[in-house]
């Protein structure tokens, strides 16, 4: 199993270029079961959650096809897939598949759109939190369909396939939101989706479902109103820039010191948390081609934070803001409001000298002065790159195991830190 070994001390110089957002790139993929025609993706990220849903779409019958590689091609930036759902060959998500990345459940919605029915694997248990299903069930019933729990399966029929109706979420969810706007591009009739997600990743796969013919309006508000059409078509669409991946570069520089360019990121999509940064006392500004990020000799101030849904703070980068909280000049204290069991980073950063204590859904951090590697394990993927960041500016050297998690989101990270000056290689077992 490999680990990846940190030296730190060193301050990041350098550009480090941000790839497609592994959270866009998953449902975009997905919404190729939608139509029988081709659609083109590029910014896609190599990563081993994107592997991996490939594998489970052609399981369904979805063909595809990677660009080759080309002259002088950086193997930092993306890649672009070619996915053809011309025939459904299976409606089951065997749970073999499902039980390795919860995202797959959400082929449920466009496969029972299209094909009129669907057995889906519940996906099981998450290590930060249960993520409980409900709101896709409750949202595809309130569109026609007839649901049955069948031996850990959800089973979905709509014989005369979805209708278009009000749905409204109890609480804000990504997911949901997601699968009933792909399900509803081919539902008869308007359907209104209230209290949705308003996520980028929301709006870049509405975009590329209207590209492909969808009629949505309301992407990126609270209300979604989708008017259900005949059919879809092939499109070609480039993935948005990760705006968890800059956030977390930026982050790392605001650590360490230095002056990195972010090149792609885009300051809409985090606006929240680049305001934080700010506040911390990193200096972020727009360049052509995207952010720069800098911070000189002074230390790191103190900042309280509440994840919430967007535009609020993400809790995709609550554990990096807190590595970072460990070398703040106070007290600060990090609230978590999404998942429930999202602070299982905290004893690992207190392997490495941290002061955190955790009161309910409040972790109060007390900075210090010093931080000293050590061996630390990775216990999700937000919480392993939260452990990299704090061994970039521990004394010593930092040992993280398990980075088989980092491999799910993040592309080539120790390169790409590698390169502007990071002490950091990948150590294969």
């Amino acid at each position: 199993m490999d680990s990846i070994k940190i030296v730190g001390g060193a301050r990041l110089n350098g550009v480090i270029p941000i790839s497609g957002a592994k959270n866009a790139a998953l449902p975009l993929m997905i919404a190729s079961l939608l139509s029988d025609e081709t659609l083109t993706l590029g910014n896609v990220p190599r990563l081993r959650d994107v592997a991996q849903l490939t594998h489970i779409l052609s399981n369904h019958g979805v063909d595809y096809s990677v660009d080759g590689k080309r002259v002088g091609q950086d193997d930092l930036k993306g890649q672009t897939l070619h996915l053809t759902a011309r025939t459904i060959v299976d409606t089951t998500a065997p749970y073999e598949l499902v039980s390795k990345m919860r995202a797959s459940f959400w082929v449920i919605g466009p496969l029972v759109a299209r094909e009129r029915r669907a057995r889906v694997s519940l996906p099981g248990g998450c290590a930060i939190g249960t993520r409980p299903v409900d709101f896709f069930i409750e949202g595809l019933s309130k569109l026609g369909a007839q649901i049955d729990i069948e031996a850990g399966y959800v089973v979905v029929k709509a014989p005369q396939g979805l209708v278009g109706a009000r749905i409204e979420f109890p609480k804000v969810s990504v997911g949901a939101t997601h699968t009933l706007m792909m399900a509803a591009t081919l539902a008869r009739g308007e359907t209104e989706l209230v209290n949705a997600a308003r996520e980028p990743e929301v709006v870049d796969l509405a975009n590329c479902l209207i590209g492909m013919g969808a009629k949505i309006e309301g992407a990126g508000t609270p209300v979604i109103r989708i008017q259900g059409v005949d059919r879809l078509h092939g499109h070609r669409h480039a993935v948005i820039p990760d705006r968890i991946e800059a956030g977390t570069y930026a982050m790392a520089v605001a650590m360490t010191g230095g002056d990195v360019v972010l090149e792609n990121a885009r300051a809409d999509l985090l606006e929240t948390a680049l305001d934080v940064l700010r506040q911390t006392g990193a200096d972020i500004t727009q360049v052509d081609g995207g952010l720069r990020v800098y911070r000189n000799g002074n230390g790191i101030a103190p900042v309280d934070i509440t994840t919430e849904p967007f535009p609020g703070f993400p809790t995709d980068l609550q554990a990096q803001f807190m590595a970072l909280m460990t070398r703040a000049g106070g007290q600060s204290r990090i609230t978590e409001t999404i998942f429930e069991n999202r602070f299982m980073h905290v004893q690992e950063l207190a392997r490495l000298g941290a002061r955190i204590r955790i009161d309910g859904h409040t972790a109060i951090v007390d900075g210090v002065s010093t931080l000293r590697g050590a061996p630390v394990m990775a216990t999700d993927l937000r919480a392993s790159v939260s452990l990299v960041i704090a061994g970039l500016a521990a004394e010593g050297e930092t040992n993280v195991s398990r980075v088989y998690h980092l491999d799910r989101g993040f592309e080539r990270l120790e390169e790409k830190l590698g390169r502007c000056g990071a002490v950091i290689e990948r150590i294969s077992n």
